[in-house]
């Protein structure tokens, strides 16, 4: 008998699918023998419920494979027919399509890819990163990609996802930040996984242009800001502010500061690698007022706090100054300036100070010269009051009856 689709010309040894009894247990294979396009092994299975379904039985190294083409009704016979041809040209071509299956409904997805990173890379990361990069995976990348299996995902899949937080969500730094994110998971998941061959997704994402902010305390300001600081009731946050500008650390790292980092006879902040951005320990020397204000608050501070600012009930250490800063802002009169400015106008006042780029960046931890460029601008003050000099002197030579000589002429 061989196999007949409902809509063509019955003859009297082919049966529909419909037709095909199902046992009274377990399966029956009625094979597609007779037919002229009919592949060896390709047969219709019938459980005892009645399902039936179109599986193609071969070989592979001298085992006997059983591969399910699809279920009836919803794949025809002919449709099945020609399924079945094609699976039995990659079989001859070496390839074995129920392992390759197998191995597809096996294969890591991105929801596996981000586990893997959370327990492998993300500890290996400052505390508040490991918190941005938790949020981008929980919030962006889970929801839209997570099912996918991480071999499947291509360019156009990141693509969209970065233009949908891009347009959609009004957020094109998150974007690029998102973007940066899945590169290096894909790395991790191409070059020391093995979840994945081929190129990264991300190579060729064109990402959102980012202006680099230059809002820096003018002396105004500074001194609106430091008067504000003074009368302010939350004390810890007003001195975490001073900490900061007497500083210029990063807001994570004041916060996380410890006592057993700082010596204060010698005056130096010692930061160990594991909350510093370089992943270095990071030494720095303290001036006088930042050691002042440090020894205050270890006079005030119980012989058990670890945490130069601590947390609630001494539990940890405090995070952030969501609160606080608004109303410190407010009370100085400032408007635009982030916590992070602070670092920035740390570095003004140095190089208004007349300090070199070099040393401001070992001062900030900088580890590439780059990175402390962008404050180069700020030397044009003190390079216009020096060329300012120059111009002193030169009309002092006209007033005192020198000889102004024109170039290129020569004496005669």
């Amino acid at each position: 008998m061989h196999l007949l689709d409902r809509r063509t010309k019955r003859y009297p040894e082919a049966r529909t699918p419909d037709e095909l009894e199902a046992p009274a247990t377990g399966n029956k294979l009625y094979y597609d023998n007779g037919h002229k396009n009919a592949e060896a092994g390709f047969a219709c299975r019938v459980t005892a419920a009645g399902h039936r379904a179109f599986v193609l039985n071969y070989r592979v190294k001298g085992r006997e494979r059983r591969y399910k083409i699809g279920d009836y009704p919803g794949l025809s016979v002919v449709a099945a027919r020609k399924a079945a041809g094609q699976t039995k040209q990659e079989i001859r071509e070496g390839k074995d399509p129920l392992a390759k299956k197998q191995a597809d409904r096996t294969a890591p997805t991105v929801a596996d890819l981000c586990e893997r990173y959370k327990e492998r890379h993300l500890p290996k990361k400052r505390e508040s990163s490991q918190k941005d990069d938790l949020s981008m995976i929980e919030r962006d990348i889970l929801p839209k990609l997570g099912g996918l299996k991480v071999s499947e995902v291509t360019y156009d899949d990141i693509d969209k996802l970065h233009t949908k937080i891009t347009k959609k969500r009004g957020a094109p730094y998150r974007a690029n930040r998102v973007v940066s994110l899945l590169s290096k998971m894909f790395n991790l998941a191409i070059k020391q996984w093995h979840m994945r061959d081929g190129r990264n997704p991300c190579e060729g994402i064109e990402r959102n242009s980012e202006a680099k902010r230059k809002r820096y305390l003018k002396p105004d300001e500074l001194a609106r800001l430091v008067s504000a600081l003074d009368g302010f009731a939350d004390t810890q946050a007003a001195n975490m502010v001073r900490l900061l500008l007497l500083t210029g650390a990063r807001f994570g790292e004041v916060a996380g500061a410890r006592w057993d980092q700082f010596d204060l006879e010698v005056g130096k902040w010692t930061k160990p690698a594991s909350t510093t951005k370089q992943n270095t320990e990071h030494e720095v020397p303290l001036s006088p007022e930042a050691v002042q204000l440090l020894q205050e608050l270890w006079d005030q501070a119980d012989d058990t706090t670890v945490y130069v600012f601590p947390g609630r009930d001494d539990v940890g250490h405090r995070v952030d100054l969501k609160k606080p800063w608004p109303a410190i802002l407010k009370a100085a009169g400032i408007s635009g300036l982030r916590v992070h400015d602070l670092r920035h106008s740390y570095a003004s006042f140095l190089v208004s100070a007349g300090e070199s780029l070099p040393v401001i960046g070992a001062l900030l931890g900088h580890s590439q010269p780059g990175t402390t460029q962008r404050y180069a601008h700020l030397h044009n003050d003190p390079l216009r009051k020096a060329t300012g000099h120059v111009g002193v002197l030169v009309r002092g030579a006209g007033k005192t009856g020198a000889k102004v000589v024109k170039l290129g002429q020569r004496d005669r």
